[in-house]
């Protein structure tokens, strides 16, 4: 059995009109409303260790859909279900077994020091000395968290805080776990870090995770399975390399390098991305000019030093989708 599944789910929000030419009197009494559809009629199901990027633009509906696999919302109709039950009548019982990290949100008290959180949450959770002990000191080492243990939160930096907020997700060995930006503001250290620590995590344990982020890099290097929503609706669910596959052909990078420096290529499929020095780089679409003829064009008018094709990658892909 999936332990997540999702079957025609739909939410949709009542959003208050407020117009001018109304009187206060009006709005309070007889107020009108518009509908406005966050998810519409989506369906996926998730197994057991399975690593889940979930993608879209702001505003396609990542957030809500976590909010109900979390029981936080429930669906306007179709159903949502965790490890079998509904995340909103079970709402309790739900969260002894996942974890959730919201971006910046932060689940750590201001003034307490992170090894006091720690405690509090040990009892939240009921966790059993040895396994507390065994699982915290685990985390402390897989996220570098030794030096700042004794700190309160609201000494710690960014980079601290967010790896402090994503132990105490995991303290509790939960089998799901719910990443909404986990590596938003982060540098590029603290971000391989926390790459590594959900591979590892997901590898060692068994975890489920289900990851959205605006990061590509964070998608390519954790996630093996995609799913891509846009307005609401499902656009894409499969392996990362299936999608590379399905989307590739919309475009490719052209970089040439000429013996001397020249203006820009003068071509109506040619749009030129930048210059360095001697290099140009040009965006081509695939239906307008294949490779072999962007290349054949380029070498038979120009003294040409090298030229490669870069084919597009998962941010050059999600960007053409996005527009």
């Amino acid at each position: 059995m999936p332990q997540i599944e999702l079957s025609n789910v739909t939410k949709d929000y009542k959003i208050r009109n407020r117009e001018s030419n109304r009187s206060v009197f009006a709005e309070f009494i007889r107020p009108r409303y518009t509908k406005k559809c966050a998810v519409r009629n989506i369906n996926f199901t998730v197994e057991q260790g399975e690593m889940v990027g979930f993608i879209g633009p702001n505003g396609a509906g990542k957030s809500t859909t976590i909010k109900m696999l979390t029981g936080i919302l429930t669906p306007s109709s179709g159903t949502v279900r965790v490890f079998g039950h509904d995340p909103c009548k079970n709402r309790t019982m739900n969260a002894l077994k996942i974890g959730v990290l919201f971006g910046q949100r932060s689940q750590m008290l201001w003034d307490l020091p992170v090894r006091d959180t720690f405690e509090m949450f040990k009892i939240m959770y009921k966790i059993k000395p040895q396994d507390y002990k065994r699982q915290r000191d685990r985390l402390i080492e897989m996220l570098d968290m030794g030096d700042f243990l004794s700190q309160a939160v609201r000494q710690l930096s960014l980079g601290q805080r967010m790896r402090a907020n994503l132990a105490l997700c995991f303290l509790h060995q939960p089998q799901v776990v719910f990443l909404d930006e986990p590596t938003i503001g982060l540098d590029v250290l603290v971000k391989d870090r926390v790459q590594e620590f959900l591979k590892q995590i997901n590898k060692e344990e068994n975890t489920t995770i289900l990851l959205t982020t605006h990061d590509t890099k964070d998608i390519e290097e954790v996630a093996q399975r995609l799913v891509l929503i846009d307005k609401g609706k499902l656009l894409f669910d499969g392996e990362q390399i299936d999608f590379h596959e399905k989307y590739k052909e919309t475009e490719y990078i052209l970089e040439v390098e000429f013996d001397q420096s020249i203006p820009p290529i003068i071509h109506e499929h040619f749009q030129l991305q930048r210059v360095e020095t001697q290099k140009h780089f040009y965006k081509i679409l695939h239906n307008q000019m294949r490779t072999g003829e962007a290349i054949s064009y380029v070498a038979s008018r120009y003294n040409v030093v090298d030229i490669r094709v870069r084919e597009s990658s998962l941010e050059d892909i999600l960007k053409s989708l996005y527009k």
